[in-house]
């Protein structure tokens, strides 16, 4: 068998991004998100509540699914990263939380749209998203293999950019060919495909399905051209993995750079994880959008994310990782403070005429910024993070910088459950997030740009 060449092998690896892409696209943001808020907010009312204490209790029971499987995520990453070292394979735990992403995904399917079942979908999207996470972290921990520190910037924003392009043509799919407007038809008038029921909703339910298989389809290419590292010959026990882990998190001592690093991005990355989960369902809740309107939002902001990603990587090539990361950080707080201060009545303080489409205008402008500098700020992240990374034990390394992006991830969906519910307002419920980025650029102000590798 002829060797796989590198660009092959880099090509094989942005497929991944490609085909993950959509979980985070049409799952966690723009369609289900905001439609499961929506049944949420549906089936709170006809048990009695508010119209703005049921909007508020949809976004707390959807920052509570977050919650859970962030603390699922962060915890066991790093000692399923630690188990894949000693063995030296990658690819058996990559199928292994595959499956769980095509599972879950597949489940959503299932979801009543009286909200009948709002715990059992919650779960099915909890058990897709955390094979998505650790899937992402094998992913990420071959990134070091794939050039030297000088060239994985731009690898890196290439590979989010070819991701963020997938997720564009899926959405897109999706809204032309499926989902249902308040009409029952799609976004050019046509019934949802396939004979789907549209008072059903099932055009919209079939985001799960369509994303599963999106997924298997794409990530062929990645299973042909990515291979494992060589064995190591052990198979590696959970008692060594977690020796492994407390050696390494012992290690930090040492590793100051490492330890403000991944202290700062444990902050900045939850707030940012934090807009991804409830940017679609603000829109929902907030400025009364329908699914349609929120996945042309989506479309606008994945394309901005696309074209920024190239971008960045092409900035973190000439400037290093660290200087992009403060600028993504700076304007993505920004836009949180113009979120937070926004209403369908109101632009900080000042009222609007009935009617007015300003905030619909300054949303889709906030979209595309937090699309676009979001995705720099993973791709330079990441970058940044191999600059920390001894390439023996990448994978371990990378399940490090997991928990460090998943260990809080509990952090900002429970702080916006808790303000949501302490001001009873899904707006101001976003406020946390701008101090979990303000004080993730405080830590990485120590942070050494060229890296640690220790």
């Amino acid at each position: 068998m002829s060797e796989i060449s590198m660009r092959k092998r880099i090509w094989g690896w942005w497929f991944f991004d490609w085909a993950s892409q959509p979980y985070h696209t049409l799952l966690v943001t723009f369609v289900f998100g905001p439609f499961f808020a929506a049944v949420a907010a549906n089936f709170y009312m006809s048990e009695g509540l508010e119209s703005e204490a049921a909007k508020a209790q949809a976004q707390t029971m959807w920052s509570m699914g977050l919650t859970v499987t962030g603390l699922l995520i962060g915890f066991g990453a790093p000692f399923i990263g630690a188990l894949a070292d000693i063995s030296g394979r990658k690819r058996p735990w990559l199928l292994g939380f595959s499956l769980m992403y095509v599972l879950g995904a597949a489940g959503i399917w299932f979801m009543n749209p009286d909200g009948s079942n709002l715990w059992a979908m919650l779960a099915c999207f909890g058990l897709g998203f955390i094979g998505a996470e650790f899937a992402l972290i094998f992913a990420n921990s071959q990134l070091p293999s794939l050039g030297d520190k000088d060239d994985v910037g731009a690898i890196s924003g290439s590979g989010f950019a070819f991701g963020y392009l997938g997720g564009v043509l899926a959405l897109f799919i999706m809204l032309l060919l499926f989902v249902e407007q308040g009409s029952g038809k799609t976004l050019i008038g046509l019934d949802p495909l396939l004979g789907l029921d549209a008072e059903a909703r099932e055009g919209t339910r079939a985001v799960g399905p369509f994303t599963a298989l999106w997924f298997l389809g794409f990530m062929v290419p990645y299973f042909l051209w990515v291979k494992d590292d060589a064995r190591t010959g052990k198979r590696g026990t959970l008692g060594e993995a977690v020796s492994l882990v407390i050696t390494s998190v012992k290690a930090l001592r040492r590793r100051a750079s490492l330890a403000r690093y991944l202290g700062s991005s444990m902050l900045y990355r939850d707030a940012l994880n934090g807009l991804y989960g409830f940017g679609g369902v603000y829109a929902s809740l907030v400025l009364d959008w329908e699914i349609t309107l929120i996945g042309i939002f989506g479309i606008i902001s994945a394309i901005a994310a696309a074209m920024f990603s190239w971008v960045g990587g092409i900035a973190d090539k000439r400037y290093g990782p660290k200087p992009v990361i403060v600028a993504a950080i700076l304007v993505l707080t920004l836009v949180c403070i113009t979120v937070v201060n926004m209403s369908r009545e109101s632009l900080f303080g000042l009222q609007l005429a009935e009617g007015s489409t300003l905030p619909d205008a300054i949303f889709f402008g906030c979209g595309m910024l937090i699309g676009g500098f979001g995705g720099i700020l993973q791709a330079a992240s990441r970058s940044l993070m191999v600059r920390h990374t001894d390439p023996a034990k990448a994978t371990e390394s990378f399940g490090l910088y997991g928990l460090s992006g998943r260990a809080t991830a509990f952090l900002a969906p429970a702080l916006i459950g808790v303000a949501t519910t302490l001001t009873g307002s899904a707006r101001l419920g976003i406020t946390p997030v701008i101090f979990l980025f303000l004080l993730g650029l405080i830590l990485l102000h120590r942070v050494e740009a060229q890296g640690d590798q220790g």
